[in-house]
């Protein structure tokens, strides 16, 4: 079933910012950020990085956290905008639950990657995390479409870090 309704969150055309739901924006960003921050304990920082072989077009280090903290605060935007919808909310639910799942998901790859140096498992990891990911964004886009726009750059970045985890898998 497709529900097509009006942008619930902002009218972004108009610029109509009065309509935020603080509350549920302030909540959304937070959950995806806390995501991040528990990926980063498990991962244990940056320094496997700098040790690894890596295949070309490897980012430095620094990049990392800062597209990773843009990338957490378009997922709970996209959160956001689909938790306040006026859609049904078994519609809702699903695709909240789906992003409950891979926002898990995401959390748990530095763990296998960085932490435990698992380079072939975080792989497999990453792309089943790619699904997830594409699928989610689907499912948000059916609802709302910016919801879904704002999760493609994720989706992106996700297909260039199975990129790097494949090539540094292959290198090391």
């Amino acid at each position: 079933m497709t529900y097509k309704a009006p942008p619930p969150v902002v009218d972004w055309q108009r610029g109509d910012c009065l309509k935020i739901r603080w509350k549920a924006l302030a909540i959304s960003l937070l959950a995806a950020l806390a995501a991040g921050g528990l990926g980063a304990l498990l991962g244990g920082g940056m320094e496997r990085y700098a040790s690894l072989e890596r295949p070309p077009l490897s980012p430095p280090g620094w990049l990392f956290p800062l597209v990773w903290t843009l990338l957490y605060l378009m997922m709970g935007a996209a959160a956001a905008r689909v938790y306040c919808l006026s859609a049904p909310e078994e519609e809702k639910r699903g695709a909240l639950r789906l992003y409950a799942v891979q926002l898990a998901a995401n959390a748990l790859w530095p763990g296998l990657f960085f932490g435990l140096g698992l380079y072939w498992g975080a792989a497999a990891w990453l792309a089943a995390l790619l699904a997830l990911v594409v699928w989610t964004a689907l499912r948000f886009k059916r609802l709302d479409d910016l919801a879904g726009l704002l999760l493609a750059p994720y989706a992106l970045w996700c297909a260039f870090a199975l990129y790097l985890n494949l090539g540094v898998a292959a290198l090391n």
